[in-house]
């Protein structure tokens, strides 16, 4: 069973969990509407109506009450399809994830009904993001490592189900109100958690970990605590070591390109940028660069890029990328790139204007590295108007030099 459309917020495109109603009759999620209208917006985002002065928000019970006997009704069916047990209800798995008293097998054996839950149901997701799962579940992930040896391979074990119970859950929209619980990543002692999870964790959780970093990088409830990870060195002391090459049976090329899309999502905001250079996330992204052949590596390398465009923008990334050994190479084999969208093509061609710019030896460097030729093909392709425009300004710099 799948959740009917009209329960959806159309911005956040999740469930609604406070539906309010806007003078031109579409309904929203209040927190999402809410945020629309303080970003200076003074339209209707479905109908594009302007509201003028006219945005009350009236709450729309009739609909709120339509949710919740129909999220009644299908926890019921979901329960009698897949919970058997003498006590299946969501609320019993919850006080299970949530009593100290709960044995780690115990405890893992709910978890893997919350992971079934989440990947056969849209209903079953929808009715746990409603009842707080994602709040209970993180905790769970984040929490001080056992002292007895005997507890810890167990309490590993439901760390990892737990993260990936989260993962599934995990709202879509960057302005759905339930991503406010990675909040709780603000406290010391879940940071130094997390921290430790990255380090020691599998190759998959590693992934998944740099997943909730992209996703705290992005969402508007956690941009106070982007900038306190941004700020972290322990962080980047775990993070970074993700972008090395790794050979042998227990290398995941899945962290790597995780660890890369989180970076440059948090690159992505300006305040987050000085932090990243100074622990050296611009030597970090080039050697990752370099590792990669030509022409492969995908969403990774055009992220990698993206990330130097971003902070190319700065004066010190600038400084950075201008010191960084082959950087300059390194962006001009990746101005021509063939690929569908030619992502990686424009951030190369954008960060070597930036850098071109200030830098006379990074020109001739340039020049040097055949950057001419390439910018002509990547004229020639089928590349957009923003990449087109860089390499026309760089090859005007580069002919005035």
């Amino acid at each position: 069973m799948s959740i009917p459309h009209l329960f959806r917020c159309p911005i956040s495109l999740d469930i609604f969990t406070d539906p309010v109603t806007l003078c031109t009759g579409q309904t929203y999620d209040r927190q999402c509407i809410e945020r629309w209208l303080a970003d200076g917006h003074r339209t209707c985002p479905v109908t594009m109506q302007a509201l003028g002065d006219a945005t009350a928000l009236v709450p729309n019970r009739t609909l709120r009450h339509l949710i919740d006997r129909w999220l009644s009704a299908a926890t019921t069916t979901d329960h009698q399809h897949h919970l058997p047990e003498s006590d299946p209800s969501l609320a019993a798995l919850k006080r299970c994830l949530l009593s100290d008293a709960t044995a780690a097998a115990a405890k893992i054996g709910a978890l893997e009904k919350v992971m079934a839950l989440a990947f056969e149901s849209d209903v079953g997701r929808a009715c746990m993001l409603q009842l707080g799962f994602l709040g209970v579940l993180l905790p769970l992930v984040f929490r001080a490592a056992p002292a007895d040896r005997c507890c810890a391979e167990a309490e590993a074990e439901a760390e990892e189900l737990a993260l990936q119970c989260a993962l599934s859950l995990m709202p879509s929209s960057a302005a759905a109100p339930q991503l406010d619980c990675l909040n709780v990543l603000k406290k010391e002692a879940s940071l130094a958690s997390f921290v430790r999870f990255l380090e020691r964790g599998s190759g998959r959780a590693k992934a998944g970990l740099c997943r909730l970093l992209e996703t705290i990088a992005t969402a508007a409830a956690t941009r106070d605590l982007a900038l306190i990870v941004a700020a972290s060195p322990r962080v980047w002391q775990a993070l970074l070591p993700l972008l090395q090459r790794q050979d042998g049976p227990a290398s995941d090329p899945r962290a790597s390109e995780a660890a890369v899309r989180a970076i440059a999502a948090v690159c992505a905001t300006e305040p987050a940028r000085g932090s990243a250079i100074h622990h050296g996330v611009v030597g970090a992204l080039f050697r990752h660069l370099t590792w990669w052949a030509y022409g492969k590596g995908g969403g990774a390398v055009s992220s990698a890029l993206a990330a130097v465009e971003a902070l190319a923008e700065t004066e010190a990334g600038r400084r950075a990328v201008a010191r960084a050994p082959g950087a300059t190479r390194v962006l001009v084999r990746h101005v021509f790139m063939m690929s569908s969208t030619n992502d990686g093509s424009e951030h190369a061609a954008a960060a070597l204007l930036a850098v071109c710019r200030e830098s006379r030896a990074a020109r001739s460097e340039a020049v040097g590295a055949g950057v001419v030729t390439q910018l002509l093909l990547l004229l020639q392709s089928q590349c957009g108007a923003r990449a087109k425009a860089k390499a026309r300004a760089l090859l005007k710099l580069l002919k005035s030099r």
